[in-house]
């Protein structure tokens, strides 16, 4: 039982301080889970102190769940104190931006993430709960507290129904056990209240973003696949999902702020499956080297960042799809 490492861990390593960190902009999946999996420790160890942090802060869509919900985010973690650093929904340490410096190979890290692993991040971790399968890490989370024997308060079912809500896009991703969850999740909540909290209207500023990359795109076909290259300075993951919900089987939307590239990949379920290219893996984490930075995800969601020209970027996803594909 991973509930069972964890704790021994904690005993082991006699922690005063835990520190709870999540991906940079954390989403509401990460500081749902984050949020939950505090209460879980404070039940099973009172003495331990925690907080949770997220570099950059929460996304928008987070601040509306933090309105309705008593999570709080330390914007100072104390991760040079800390006895044990946990990273929720993130599998590498390079998405906590100049935080990762922090997170030296001498201190104890637990990773529980529902992303494709990272072999630095295997390598650096003190114990990983992964699993690729799991819809989200709220998934994971909740796992954890039927393995300790304990009940969900309200707010924590709340927090990691909006979890998974958000990370299977209102369930369009769920498979069987999610839907399980959620239903055990719905007898302690509001589900239309809850769901209402993710229903925030697209800003302007997406907008414009999204129509820019439509306006801009090239399409690449390869066999039967239609695949969409394009950049925009600002809401790459928005501009690829619309691309993808125009016709696009895969696509890989760039941009650069100051000097960071910035790369969104999303894919259809359908070209996941006949293909097998996972976008994670076999996309984002190679690109992320090419750009000396980090890069992963999910089998039709990820994202790479590091240092480069766009071009240049969007030439090598090109290069390596031609040779996936072919």
């Amino acid at each position: 039982m991973q509930i069972k490492e964890i704790v021994a861990l904690i005993d082991k390593l006699d922690a005063k301080l835990a520190v709870l960190l999540c991906h940079n902009n954390a989403d509401p999946d990460a500081i749902g889970s984050a949020f939950a999996f505090k209460g879980l420790l404070q039940r099973l160890r009172p003495n331990l102190e925690t907080e949770i942090a997220a570099p950059l802060g929460p996304s928008k869509l987070s601040k509306s769940v933090m309105a309705v919900l008593p999570i709080e985010l330390t914007e100072q973690p104390r991760i040079e104190e800390a006895d044990l650093i946990v990273l929720l929904d993130t599998n590498t340490i390079q998405q906590l931006d100049e935080w990762s410096t922090r997170i030296t190979p001498d201190r104890p890290l637990i990773v529980i993430d529902h992303h494709a692993s990272h072999p630095e991040t295997e390598r650096i971790a003190t114990l990983y709960v992964s699993d690729e399968t799991a819809s989200s890490t709220c998934v994971i989370v909740y796992r954890l507290f039927k393995e300790a024997g304990l009940s969900l308060y309200d707010a924590e079912a709340k927090a990691l129904f909006l979890g998974v809500a958000f990370d299977t896009r209102h369930f369009i991703l769920a498979n069987s056990e999610t839907l399980k969850i959620v239903a055990e999740l719905a007898e302690k909540i509001d589900v239309q209240e809850m769901l209402s909290v993710l229903s925030l209207p697209m800003v302007y500023s997406e907008r414009v973003a999204r129509l820019k990359a439509a306006n801009r795109v090239k399409v690449l076909k390869v066999n039967d696949w239609l695949i969409a290259f394009s950049h925009v300075n600002a809401y790459q993951a928005s501009a690829a999902r619309g691309l993808v919900a125009l016709g696009a089987h895969l696509a890989v939307v760039a941009g650069k702020k100051e000097k960071k590239v910035q790369v969104s990949f999303r894919a259809s379920h359908e070209f996941y499956a006949q293909t097998g290219v996972h976008v994670g893996r076999d996309l984002a984490t190679p690109l992320g080297e090419f750009l000396g930075g980090m890069g992963g995800g999910h089998s039709v969601s990820a994202g790479a960042n590091g240092v480069g020209d766009v071009k240049a970027c969007l030439a090598f996803c090109e290069k390596m799809l031609k040779k996936k594909l072919h």
